[in-house]
């Protein structure tokens, strides 16, 4: 009796991995949301170059969406037991992963071919940083496809409520990732 206590006690509730989650995504949300006032507050003292971002952060915005929408149709292809589809999902919403993180390198060159370098006006240096620090966190989102890639060809498949609740973090993870990169890519072309 104690045993299905304790199990229907946890079921109304939210796992424990998946607040931790939401308490990081919480934590950098106010990461960013810090940087982003101190861009605001550093333009509005002077001195500020005004920009256009190179198109290829445009590029890059669609393709950390594609991989979003990608990683979520995996996940039902996970779930209605379609293995093929499954793993070849994961698969592109890795290399679409990668690819945004190789397009940002790519803006960042362009960046620099403009003249905005990283130790030049504040305005430019606020965009490398910011853009930058949100890169390595989608380096950790590949980091964790790649987990989940491991475990879909090196485990046997079946679906369970660890697997699930695995795959439920990293999705949650990487569309954390891509909807903080559309607020950031909104908040770089509408604050010039």
């Amino acid at each position: 009796m104690n045993a299905t206590l304790t199990e229907s006690h946890y079921r109304n509730k939210i796992h424990p991995k998946k607040f931790a989650l939401w308490v990081a995504c919480a934590s950098m949300t106010m990461m960013f949301a810090a940087f982003t006032s101190a861009y605001i507050v550093r333009q509005a003292s002077g001195n500020w170059l005004e920009f256009n971002l190179p198109d290829v952060f445009s590029y890059s915005t669609g393709v950390i969406l594609a991989s979003s929408i990608v990683l979520h149709c995996a996940y039902i292809a996970f779930k209605k037991r379609n293995v093929f589809l499954y793993k070849g999902l994961l698969v592109l919403a890795l290399l679409l992963g990668i690819a945004f993180v190789v397009l940002q390198y790519q803006g960042w060159l362009a960046m620099e071919k403009m003249g905005v370098q990283l130790t030049g006006n504040p305005s430019g240096s606020f965009v490398y940083v910011i853009s930058g620090l949100h890169a390595a966190h989608v380096l950790g989102g590949i980091s964790a496809i790649i987990v989940a890639l491991v475990h879909a060809f090196a485990l046997k498949f079946k679906v369970t409520k660890v697997r699930i609740l695995r795959f439920e973090l990293t999705l949650t993870y990487w569309h954390f990732v891509d909807l903080l990169w559309i607020y950031l890519f909104l908040f770089f072309i509408y604050q010039k």
